[in-house]
């Protein structure tokens, strides 16, 4: 799809987070005729800051003309229990990563529109990113978990490498922001969540695959329903990384996925083992050894995982042609993301990590591996539909206390815990975190970890993992 595409269209935002709104803003400076109609369940009030926004833009002007007529407003509010109803009604949609592709309304529009392709009629903001990008250099980061410090440190590497480089996606910045400014021999790095990913008919020119564990099985956050309704389906929205990749690309995935992607039949990609001239590249055990001299000493960031992380890392410099000195110090410089197993704060011999970031089972067990050291956890927090048996395993394997923060997948957590023989008198539930971390730090003795790792999503107590890392570590602050 082309930016002229969308004149003298009737087009429907479904769904007004920081990718439509940047998309809006986008299509309002290149002064596109078009009707825009943004459909959200939020309400005005919600969404007023992103709704004030767009008044420099001069949202009501009437010299813009729509199929010859003139358009008295060029942006239509959809709000309250009909925001997505009568759908059919408008040519093109921008659905959000959060709107579910099988909800009924875009299936009805779906049937209504059956003579024309999907991509020209349904699209997302992150299509029609990679329709309009002036550059081909585009590195793709997606998995379960791993992405965003992955992705970040591809674009520390590059931009230490003097290269011209943009980063933005899933991250939380909107690559439309940044759209107009890109130039042809430009980097862009995206990282890309499996929502961004389900719908899209483009791959980039690297693809990264960091790992896959069950994730996004239900419904979690009440403004962002979508969900996969199986694990094979949420593994074939991950495929879309790679799919449209043709001889000139590069694939760089966790070798545990090996036989999954060679399951695909794939014509377009050569599966080899060869690191000079292999369009797909493993990360395994015997990758992060051959690089163990570039972090094994240097690196801030705990954890097996990381190495895997950082080891993606260093195969795209080699793909980019970054020089290995530039490769070393920017790892011996990155201190990682917040709320991924980042110490808060160290006090009376007793460390506070922040794991936040954590929001399945798989990776809390990742988290509590990375420690030697006696662990007070806090767990618990909205159900997504993941298997809490392994994570109760190893949590008697690993820690001295568990203290549950409340939510429907708490009374799961505790459960299974109860299950594996964990005494019941080392559990305690809290409503608040401020109270919980006030009796971590009660019983806790010096060399012991307090960890927040939850295996759960926020919502609920928090409004997003983010509010819940920073709320854990002022805390922290309070209690030392």
């Amino acid at each position: 799809m082309k930016i002229k595409d969308l004149q003298n269209k009737k087009i429907a935002m479904l769904g007004f987070g920081i990718e439509n709104y940047a998309l809006v803003k986008y299509i309002l400076n290149k002064k596109i005729s078009c009707e825009i109609t943004v459909c959200d369940s939020r309400s005005k009030n919600e969404l007023s800051e992103r709704y004030n926004g767009l008044n420099k833009f001069d949202v009501f002007s009437r010299s813009v003309k729509l199929r010859g007529r003139p358009l008295d407003k060029k942006i239509i509010w959809q709000f309250g229990k009909n925001y997505d109803k009568n759908l059919e009604k408008f040519d093109i949609l921008f659905r959000s990563p959060g709107w579910p592709l099988f909800c009924p309304n875009i299936q009805k529009f779906l049937k209504e529109k059956k003579n024309k392709l999907k991509t020209d009629i349904l699209s997302s903001s992150t299509q029609l990113f990679f329709d309009l990008c002036p550059t081909k250099n585009i590195i793709g980061v997606t998995g379960t978990k791993g992405k965003g410090t992955t992705a970040s440190l591809i674009y520390e590497i590059l931009k230490n490498a003097s290269k011209k480089v943009w980063l933005g996606g899933n991250i939380g910045v909107a690559p439309f922001d940044f759209l107009a400014k890109i130039k042809k021999t430009d980097w862009v790095i995206l990282e890309l969540s499996s929502f961004q990913l389900e719908d899209i008919a483009t791959s980039p020119r690297v693809s990264v695959i960091t790992n896959l564990y069950p994730e996004h099985l239900a419904p979690a956050d009440p403004n962002n329903p979508n969900y996969h309704k199986t694990l094979a389906k949420y593994w074939q929205a991950k495929m879309n990384i790679f799919k449209s990749q043709s001889k000139k690309d590069f694939l760089i995935i966790n070798k545990k996925l090996e036989s999954k992607i060679k399951n695909q039949k794939s014509k377009k990609l050569s599966f080899s083992y060869s690191d000079k001239q292999a369009d797909c590249y493993f990360i395994n055990k015997d990758t992060i050894k051959s690089h163990d001299s570039l972090f094994t000493i240097h690196t801030s960031l705990l954890g097996e995982h990381n190495k895997e992380n950082i080891a993606v890392a260093i195969e795209v410099a080699k793909i980019v042609k970054v020089k290995q000195k530039i490769i070393k110090k920017t790892i011996a410089d990155f201190k990682g993301l917040p709320h991924r197993l980042e110490l808060a704060r160290e006090c009376r011999g007793v460390k506070y990590y922040d794991d936040s970031f954590s929001t399945t089972p798989e990776s809390t067990i990742i988290a509590l591996k990375s420690f030697n050291q006696p662990i007070i956890i806090l767990l618990g927090g909205a159900d997504k539909g993941a298997d809490f048996s392994q994570l109760a395993k190893e949590t008697k394997k690993q820690c001295k206390f568990i203290i549950l923060l409340n939510g429907v997948g708490t009374q799961r957590i505790e459960q299974e815990l109860i299950k594996t023989g964990f005494s019941i008198e080392k559990i305690k539930t809290f409503f608040n975190i401020n109270q919980a971390i006030k009796f971590a730090s009660k019983i806790a003795v010096s060399g012991d970890a307090i960890l927040l790792s939850t295996a759960c999503a926020s919502f609920g107590m928090f409004k997003n993992y983010k509010e819940r890392g920073n709320l854990f570590k002022q805390a922290v602050k309070n209690c030392c």
